[in-house]
């Protein structure tokens, strides 16, 4: 007896229209809609910015701006004419969980850890959200169509791709008329192409007609589609082939080389594994009467689809093989959550195969299996986005066990993630052990919460002591020796070899002034009198090439200027016209 499909379960004709949109009615109105719908939004974008678009770092910015830009864009693709009242709601739904990511990644850029994986993970929620949407799971639940899902997931793109094209196309004849213009000496339109707030309104107009335009013509994005699936579907033949001969390989020579490349080897695993995933998409289609009628086709989906929970096993194997290594990150636990997603699709495709091989409808078994864990993948990466998990402290609890553990010596435990990488909770535990009573643990904590900019130890380098520290301070002092040596050593890309350290003085603000010179430039850094770090260093280019035997002095020299009202204006004239004696002090 044959098994009930989902167009058994939903009525729908199975020999009926692709659910690609072809039975969306034209509305005429739709690019103009979209166009200024999108336009003004863009306007906001760069109102809501201060001019600086996403770039922002100001929260309540960056908050209205994602508000601006996910919510219209979302109410553009879900907008049909008689139904706006459902597609608005939505809209302003994703956009106000955008905002409320945006917010926590510019407010908490140093208080969380990755803070930009979450807002990521909001992105792919809404992404996955959107079909679902516009196929009316939110009435039809799991009994929604799958055609119906998989056809709006793909009209989504591929409008959005054909939308991308003509924007760039709209500024390229934008970019030729001003030029022809310009023949006649009329810069109107150069000027105005210039100027932030067009740029972004003509963005979000153009997208949006362009979007509306595709969206009218659901038929020609419906036969698209079909073309890019069978293109794409050749394209599983020999990747079928490939992994086939990869995991042959793999068991007859052994992982032991794979776990040997971990940092590369997870990552090329997992993009094999979504290759795979949309290869078999491409190939399985909405229905079995569109399936391709050729073997070859059919067998290379199949592979391919038992090809991805192997791949993403080894995947997990060579991630926690540098887990078991190194210790937990952020950026390591969203790589497990990344892979729990794919290991999920390889695991519901093998039972899929499994169940549906003898009766032949392992296919269908796959499409649905494909819309439950669209579901829950986007519940799953909206809870992640939202601050509830911690990375950064699951991570720091992690690897201060591992160091209370002798797992990691104190030499080689990373104090900079701790530092820079884990937020707020990382710096917490870092002022901890800066107070060890272990003097290893304690001096290299107290160095890494001294940095101001990150120092990446690439090259195996560890952190110098300080009696390896090449530095001449002018005039001697011990105590602010005491101090630049701490400096250099949590800045360890300062005095490779030699420098001097040239007191200037106390600032206006009470601090003591240093000029760190070395070969190629010096640097005038502030060291507060009690407690505070050290200020951020000014760069400056150095007057010579510095070597041990440079004498190093602070001289002033009178310069010739131009001046207009009483205030310098360029360079001094010196520089250019006329040589001075010795070398010109520091700027």
């Amino acid at each position: 007896m044959r098994e009930a499909t989902t167009d058994d379960l939903t009525g729908a004709d199975p020999t009926g229209p692709d659910l690609t949109g072809e039975d969306r009615a034209e509305w005429p109105l739709r690019p103009w809609l979209l166009a200024a719908l999108l336009g003004g939004a863009g306007l906001l974008v760069y109102l809501a910015s201060g001019g600086d678009g996403p770039d922002t770092r100001v929260p309540w910015r960056a908050a209205v701006v994602a508000l601006c830009f996910f919510g219209p864009l979302v109410f553009a693709f879900t907008l049909e004419r008689g139904r706006w009242k459902e597609p608005l709601a939505f809209a302003a739904l994703a956009g106000a969980v955008m905002a409320g990511l945006a917010w926590r990644a510019v407010a908490g850029a140093e208080s969380y850890a990755s803070p930009q994986y979450g807002f990521l993970a909001g992105v792919i929620a809404t992404a996955i959200a959107l079909p679902l949407f516009q196929s009316g799971f939110h009435r039809t639940r799991f009994a929604t169509s799958y055609p119906l899902v998989h056809g709006h997931a793909w009209d989504d793109a591929i409008s959005a791709a054909g939308a991308l094209a003509f924007t760039g196309a709209s500024w390229l004849l934008l970019l030729v008329l001003s030029e022809l213009f310009h023949l006649l000496k009329i810069d109107i339109l150069r000027d105005v192409m210039d100027e932030g707030w067009f740029g972004w309104t003509w963005s979000g107009a153009a997208f949006g007609a362009a979007l509306g335009v595709l969206r009218n013509e659901a038929r020609i994005i419906g036969t698209l589609q079909r073309v890019v699936m069978v293109v794409m579907s050749i394209l599983g033949v020999p990747l079928a082939a490939g992994l086939a001969l990869f995991l042959v390989a793999m068991v007859v020579s052994g992982p032991d080389v794979l776990w040997q490349a971990t940092r590369s080897a997870t990552p090329v695993l997992l993009l094999c594994a979504a290759g795979a995933w949309l290869l078999v998409n491409a190939i399985v289609r909405d229905r079995d009467t569109q399936t391709s009628s050729s073997r070859i086709l059919r067998g290379a989906a199949l592979v391919l689809a038992l090809a991805v929970l192997p791949l993403t096993a080894f995947a997990a194997v060579s991630l926690g093989t540098r887990i078991a290594q190194h210790g937990l990150s952020p950026e390591r636990l969203w790589g497990l959550i990344a892979i729990a997603a794919a290991t999920a699709y390889g695991l519901a495709w093998l039972v899929a195969v499994a169940r549906g091989w003898r009766s032949g409808a392992w296919r269908e078994r796959l499409r649905r299996a494909n819309v439950h864990l669209a579901v829950v993948i986007s519940a799953i990466a909206l809870f992640l986005a939202l601050p509830i998990l911690d990375f950064g402290a699951i991570s720091t609890r992690q690897q201060l066990a591992r160091l209370e553990s002798g797992k990691v010596s104190a030499e080689n435990f990373d104090y900079d993630a701790l530092r820079w990488d884990f937020g707020n909770a990382g710096r917490r535990a870092l002022a901890r052990l800066a107070k060890s009573d272990n003097a290893t643990v304690a001096d290299l904590a107290q160095v890494a919460a001294a940095q101001t900019a990150r120092t990446w130890r690439g090259f195996g380098r560890p952190v110098r002591d300080a009696a390896d520290i090449n530095v001449r301070l002018q005039p001697e002092d011990p105590a602010l020796r005491a101090q630049v040596i701490q400096y250099l050593r949590a800045n360890q890309w300062l005095c490779d070899t030699y420098c001097v350290a040239l007191d200037l003085g106390r600032a206006a603000n009470g601090a003591r002034e240093v000029a760190l010179v070395t070969g190629s430039t010096y640097q005038r850094v502030q060291f507060p009198s009690a407690g505070g770090g050290v200020q951020a260093p000014e760069v400056t280019p150095a007057a010579v090439p510095l070597t041990p035997d440079s004498a190093v002095e602070v001289r002033t020299i009178e310069r010739r200027y131009i001046m207009v009202n009483g205030k310098p204006v360029g360079p001094p004239l010196d520089d250019a016209a006329q040589p001075l004696e010795g070398a010109a002090p520091p700027r």
